[in-house]
């Protein structure tokens, strides 16, 4: 099978080095040769593969010989054009582009289905860690009522060195910019939209139907303090971005937000740059894909797994995706969480509005540092974030008393 790459920077070139260097392999696994044959680029030379290198699409477009195409461009525009116009060419496509699946994700499915072809977005979630095929083949049998990941490894990363060296986020932002792992404008990342389009994807696989990651809850880390992980470590937890998708009966539940995580939950230990994407099915129970979520090779290799699918299914439509019909996500609201309050001053005075308020059926066990006097932390019972924000408003009209961050918790169970 002849192939086409589009784009070649981190991801790409990383295709083409498996492609060169794994050829033998490849070709015992599928029974053919993959062989690379165009690379289009704006640039005018690359260090390898340069005399593959075209600048016009039109070429991959008419070439017949061409049977398969990876998008590795990034971004909506020109890849939707560009993968469109293959696809009604009765091309596979394969693609990295988690934004491009996220908004065109379930009409490009449709096109591959009308034109027998298929499109494969593996990568897209997690690098190199199977998320998508296993959630569609290895666990079509299970009914899926959550899937809660890490998904993004510059976030994690912030995140880890926070907690292990006691800093502030700017100052570990800094060095992550300073290291590669956060761009100079990480605002995508930081600010949980990565995370969003992630999860926005597995939400669609699980549900069948289509969801835009605008209408998922959104929060980043920028509020993540150096005072935080000290509330947390002293409780034996720790912070992580997650993104969560939920099924109760036939409502979705999903968002992207901070939260502390015990150290029973298997996403406590997934630090650094690695992912870790928790799946729990009504008779799988809880298991856990854990790897590098991003990378020049990683990420190439969940795409070279896509090539082979691409490759062993060339003559049928696979199915993988979901609809154009649109799902309605409940609102963040109607979600239930304990919270972690740090609240100002000391609580003696204020324990019976704290137990008013948050702690119905719980007794006040507050957490100090230090011996400080200026502030104070908890965590509340389950309340329904609806009822804990109206909570929150009445307590500090009442009491005078200013809550001075609040994080959404996962209690460690007995």
């Amino acid at each position: 099978m002849k192939v086409a790459i589009m784009g070649y920077g981190t991801i790409g070139s990383g295709v083409a080095e498996v492609l060169r260097v794994n050829q033998d392999q490849l070709q015992k696994k599928v029974g053919e040769p993959v062989t690379l044959k165009y690379v289009l680029d704006i640039r005018d030379s690359i260090p390898e593969d340069a005399d593959k290198l075209i600048n016009d699409f039109s070429i991959i477009e008419n070439d017949e010989e061409i049977k398969l195409v990876v998008e590795t461009m990034g971004g909506i525009h020109p890849a939707y054009e560009f993968v469109k116009s293959c696809l009604e060419k009765g091309k596979h496509v394969v693609t990295s582009n988690k934004a491009l699946v996220d908004a065109f994700g379930s009409k490009l499915i449709g096109i591959a289905k009308e034109h027998h072809c298929n499109f494969y977005f593996e990568a897209s979630v997690g690098g190199g860690i199977p998320v998508i095929r296993t959630i569609y083949h290895n666990y079509a049998g299970e009914n899926l009522t959550e899937i809660t990941g890490i998904m993004n490894g510059t976030t994690n990363f912030i995140l880890t060195n926070m907690r292990e060296k006691g800093a502030d986020f700017d100052e570990v932002l800094a060095e992550a910019q300073r290291l590669g792992y956060a761009e100079r404008d990480p605002s995508s990342d930081i600010d949980g939209f990565d995370t969003s389009r992630k999860t926005a994807i597995l939400l669609s696989m699980a549900s069948g139907n289509r969801c835009r990651h605008e209408d998922i809850y959104t929060e980043g880390i920028r509020n993540i303090s150096k005072l935080d992980f000290e509330y947390a470590k002293e409780l034996g937890m720790t912070i992580k971005l997650l993104g969560s998708v939920q099924q109760v009966e036939d409502k979705y539940f999903a968002y992207v937000v901070p939260m502390v995580v015990p150290k029973s939950d298997p996403l406590f230990s997934v630090d650094g740059v690695f992912n870790g994407i928790k799946i729990v099915g009504n008779c799988l129970g809880t298991t856990m894909l854990y790897g590098m979520g991003a990378g020049k090779l990683p990420t190439a290799s969940a795409v070279v797994s896509d090539i082979i699918a691409a490759v062993r299914h060339q003559d049928e439509f696979q199915g993988i995706g979901w609809s154009e019909k649109m799902l309605e996500i409940e609102p963040m609201g109607s979600n239930a969480f304990t919270y972690l309050l740090r609240v100002e001053g000391t609580c003696e005075e204020i324990k019976d509005d704290l137990k008013e308020f948050f702690l119905e059926d719980s007794e006040l066990k507050p957490v100090i540092l230090n011996g400080r006097t200026d502030e104070f932390a908890f965590i509340t019972d389950v309340m329904f974030e609806s009822d804990f924000l109206d909570n929150l408003k009445a307590f500090e009209e009442k009491t005078g008393r200013r809550i001075i961050h609040y994080i959404r918790t996962e209690k460690e169970e007995n």
